[in-house]
């Protein structure tokens, strides 16, 4: 095997499919991006086997073959290469990556033991790559960290038609996004739970394609694979196990205050005052006429106060939160302002966006926070 390549295409491809390497492989050969020069392209495959990524580029072969070589070195090594072509050579046990006056000598892992990757589901439709990126960044945040509750672990996909709903939730906030696509099909409907960190990786790392096209498996398919591709990048992924919990009754239709922030000076003034405390610890904050309060801190430890404006309707309001998933709620709504609204000082606050302090609140993405208890 023998080929070159421009230095770009190949780093952004080892890129994408190193992703899916796994740290903790349960066989040495997961370690491996498998190289297969064939025709006129070449193929990179990455797997753990949960998530499997592939990348195909243009490259001039001179001799067709496939390889196996640890894929954390190799990308390390493309990264640091200078921007110039890299001929990539099968040399016996070892494969050599030369650019310039560069040149790199790699072991060979077993290709005999590598495992078959799952093929791509059929296409069942597309969105714009930003709109996808936009709205998976907006709700993978609400996603669980704690492996021993998968299910939280996790965002909830649910097709209806023309919509796209997504959701997650780590029992203390929750993060609802919709947007439309394009289907495949009329009248498609499905739902799938989906690792948040898988797409959130394939989202990012697709924004440089026009479109991504996505890929459920039929309800009725053993796999339960999701799979998402653009411009010569595809990655499968299987279903998480389990039920994703009822959110929607969570989301109150009605409010007794709402207030409107300018998103940059809150979102500035929450992260001072949160200085004093950690994460585990309240931001109090109180709300009326003309300006909102935040306090932080209490008895002989550090203390916080500061002031801003605020546009309020309705009755004043004091009510604590995490400063941490309430400053990433500022930063998911995505607008210059934001419209909080409150059913009272222990009940769920919903954080949506504004792009101007009169204008109409943008329904599409809602993001629930729950309060924090303190000691008045």
């Amino acid at each position: 095997m023998k080929f070159t390549v421009d230095q770009n295409s190949l780093t952004d491809g080892v890129n994408w499919v190193s992703r899916s390497l796994s740290t903790r492989p349960i066989k040495t050969e997961l370690l491996g991006i498998k190289i297969d020069a064939t025709g006129d392209e070449v193929i990179l495959s990455g797997s753990d086997l949960e998530t499997s990524s592939k990348a195909n580029f243009k490259a001039d072969i001179f001799e067709k073959g496939a390889v196996l070589v640890p894929g954390k070195l190799l990308a390390e090594i493309c990264r640091s290469l200078p921007n110039k072509p890299i001929t990539i050579t099968l040399d016996g046990s070892r494969v050599l990556v030369t650019s310039g006056s560069a040149k790199f000598t790699l072991p060979t892992l077993s290709l005999s033991e590598y495992p078959n990757l799952p093929e791509l589901p059929e296409t069942t439709g597309t969105v714009a790559s930003d709109t996808f990126a936009t709205a998976v960044a907006q709700v993978a945040i609400a996603a669980g960290r704690d492996d021993s509750l998968p299910t939280l672990t996790g965002v909830h996909v649910e097709i209806t038609e023309e919509t796209i709903t997504l959701a997650a939730t780590d029992r203390y906030r929750l993060a609802v996004r919709e947007f439309n696509w394009n289907p495949a099909t009329p009248g498609f409907s499905t739902s799938a739970l989906m690792r948040a960190r898988t797409l959130a990786d394939a989202a990012k790392s697709l924004i440089g394609s026009k479109n991504v096209s996505l890929s459920f498996a039929p309800t009725t398919s053993n796999d339960r694979l999701a799979g998402f591709s653009g411009d010569g990048k595809t990655m499968t992924s299987r279903m998480l196990d389990g039920t994703f919990p009822p959110y929607r009754h969570l989301l109150p239709t009605d409010s007794v205050t709402t207030a409107v922030v300018e998103v940059a000076p809150f979102l500035d003034s929450v992260r001072r005052v949160a200085l004093v405390t950690d994460k585990t610890v309240p931001l109090r904050l109180e709300f009326k006429d003309g300006g909102v309060s935040l306090e932080a801190g209490a008895g002989e430890e550090a203390q916080a106060t500061e002031t801003i404006d605020v546009l309020l309707n309705g009755e004043p309001i004091s009510i604590a939160f995490n400063p941490v998933f309430l400053a990433d709620g500022l930063q998911a709504v995505g607008t210059p302002f934001v419209q909080i609204s409150f059913t009272g000082s222990n009940k769920p606050a919903i954080l949506t966006g504004r792009t101007e302090p009169n204008g109409a609140s943008i329904e599409n993405y809602r993001y629930l926070l729950m309060p924090m208890r303190y000691a008045s």
